[in-house]
Parts: structure tokens; C-alpha cells; sequence
């Protein structure tokens, strides 16, 4: 009797010490391109304070900013190999995931914030379906912004773009294919080396959006950019599931709910910044050039050529189908 009643006073112990590991601390560890300082991470900041602080510190968040942690392609390799949990990346690395995201980035599909507002939250969830199927839970999007080409020349026509020594982002098959419609020989080079590029005259010209121009001091080495984008960049912050399932589910709605939270300042923030960011560009002597009616006509029937090209390899024919009519809908209802 003496020795039932201490072997069930061990399985209480047991089950009582329980409690504290299922409730131990998880930190998170996400990596990001955008450098400390910026729109970006001061929002990511204050979504890192408002989980820990609402999962009462049983959820850590430590941000590596800058890219400390190599590029998006290294991101999503450390992802992978469990030496991260999550990243906070563009098109390119979400791209990397799921190739089938790069819908929303193809040059020329959008006009305007709205149209690509309505086409993402319309397939919002069939996307975090398709990150969960690969292994990943989709916690909130964010934006990068219009995407200009900026250089030391001025752009007016397609040959003026041949002559650039442009960068073209190493992992970007959406700017591989339409610089090649295009019949320009961009520079592949990972994001990090852009700058030192810029400096040393290896490339004399890149694109991004007037916010990512500042915050990675870009601008200090361009003179020149072009009125017309080329497309829209977009991102989101992704977290490994089964890191995300291993969480109570108090934790996983706080992570949820602090993601949609993050989600409406992104954007909303990274708009206004992006505004800001050209008009302290331009007051520093930067100069918009206006692109020629000529060349937009031009990188449209281009652009739209990519489109096609890309179908079947990077997403399917229907998926894009279903995009344009999404947007042609939109267009149709809003005019």
C-alpha cells in the first residue's frame, strides 16, 4: 500500500510538474532585410513588445534586422534548416516558398493601392492554404511599395535602359524575365551588395521603392528616377508551423491577432513613408524624370509578355486567368 501510494504521489508530481514545460518560453527567431532604424522595424518592434507582453513572456521575439542573416534566399534556407523560426521578407523570398505569390508583384498588373488591396485579401486565405501546405503560416502582409528604376542617367526610352549597368536581384525571376523581354543585362547581385556596388560603380542603377531607397542609402549613389513603375513590391512575415503549432492555443491567437494588427500599420505606414521618403529624395536633388509615353507603352506590352511566359513555370495558367478577372472585375465596379 505504502508503495502504490508513493508511486501515484510520483505521477502527481509528474503531471503537476507538467505544467511549467508546457508553458515554457519559445523565442522566435525572424530574420529581415530591413535595417534597424526603418518604418519597417520600428513596427516589427512594437508587434515583438505587444506578443511578448500579451503571451505574458512565454513567447520571445528576437528580430535579426539589416541582414544579418544573408539574404532572403539565406532566410529561407535557415528556415528550413531550423536555424531560424520565421523572416520577414518580400515577394522575392515569399516567392522562394511559393512561387504562386509572385502573382501580385507581376510588372503592370496594378494601377493602383486598391487594385492590389482587393486581389490579395480576395486570395488571402488560398495563399496561407498554400503556406501552410509547404510548411508555413503566413502571419500577416506587408508592402514594400511602387517599384522605380533609379539611375545616374536619365531613362526616356528602352536603349537608355541598355546602357545601365542595373542591378538585377540574383533570386528575381520576374526582373530576369522581363530584363531579358526587354533585352537589358541587369547585374545579379544579392540585396546586400548592392550599396558596395553602387559605390565602387559596378552597377549604376537599381530599383526598389522610394522608402527602400532610404532606408538602405541607395539614394545617396542615383541621381535620376523614372515617373512610371515598373510594378509593386509586396511581403509578409512567415513563421515555421510546426513552431507555430507547438504553441498553446492562447499563444497562437495572440500571434495571429498581433499579426493582423502589424498588417494594417505595415501598410498603412509603409504608404505614407514611401511619399516621404521621395519628397526628402527629391529635396536632396534627386530628379524625377518623366518616362515617355513611348517606353511605358513599351515595358507594358513587355510586361504583359512576361505574364504569359511565366505561366506554367511559376504559377498556372488559371491562376493568372483567375487574377486578371479579379482585377478587370474591380475595374469594371469602380469606374
Amino acid at each position: 500500500m505504502q508503495r502504490f501510494a508513493f508511486g501515484f504521489a510520483l505521477l502527481v508530481a509528474g503531471a503537476l510538474g507538467a505544467e511549467p514545460a508546457a508553458r515554457a518560453q519559445t523565442t522566435f527567431k525572424i530574420a529581415t532585410l530591413a535595417p534597424e532604424g526603418s518604418s519597417w522595424m520600428k513596427l516589427f518592434h512594437e508587434w515583438q513588445a505587444s506578443v511578448e507582453k500579451k503571451t505574458g513572456g512565454r513567447v520571445k521575439v528576437k528580430i535579426f534586422a539589416g541582414g544579418v542573416q544573408g539574404d532572403e534566399r539565406d532566410a529561407v534556407r535557415k528556415m528550413r534548416g531550423g536555424t531560424i523560426n520565421g523572416a520577414a521578407v518580400t515577394g522575392v523570398g515569399l516567392g522562394l516558398i511559393n512561387a504562386e505569390v509572385r502573382l501580385l508583384e507581376l510588372p503592370g498588373l496594378f494601377t493602383s493601392d486598391a487594385e492590389l488591396d482587393f486581389v490579395r485579401s480576395t486570395l488571402s486565405d488560398e495563399f496561407q492554404k498554400k503556406f501552410n501546405e509547404k510548411g508555413y503560416v503566413l502571419l500577416g502582409w506587408g508592402d514594400v511599395g511602387w517599384i522605380y528604376i533609379y539611375s545616374n542617367s536619365p531613362v526616356k526610352s528602352r536603349e537608355d535602359i541598355q546602357k545601365l549597368k542595373i542591378w538585377a536581384w540574383t533570386d528575381d525571376p520576374l526582373v530576369r524575365a522581363l530584363f531579358k523581354n526587354l533585352n537589358v543585362q541587369g547585374v545579379p547581385l544579392g540585396v546586400p551588395d548592392v550599396l558596395p556596388s553602387l559605390q565602387t560603380g559596378l552597377i549604376d542603377a537599381c530599383y526598389g521603392s522610394p522608402l527602400a531607397l532610404v532606408a538602405l542609402q541607395w539614394f545617396t549613389k542615383v541621381k535620376y528616377m523614372t515617373s512610371q513603375p515598373m510594378s509593386v513590391g509586396v511581403g509578409a512575415t512567415v513563421l515555421l508551423k510546426k513552431d507555430f503549432d507547438a504553441l498553446s492555443k492562447d499563444d497562437q491567437k495572440v500571434l495571429v491577432e498581433e499579426g493582423k494588427t502589424l498588417q494594417v500599420k505595415v501598410i498603412e505606414t509603409v504608404r505614407k513613408d514611401n511619399e516621404r521618403a521621395l519628397s526628402k529624395m527629391k529635396s536632396l536633388g534627386l530628379q524625377v524624370v518623366p518616362t515617355p509615353q513611348a517606353l511605358v507603352d513599351d515595358i507594358r506590352k513587355q510586361s504583359m509578355q512576361v505574364w504569359d511566359d511565366l505561366a506554367g513555370k511559376m504559377y498556372s495558367k488559371e491562376w493568372l486567368e483567375r487574377v486578371k478577372k479579379i482585377v478587370a472585375d474591380y475595374r469594371k465596379s469602380h469606374t
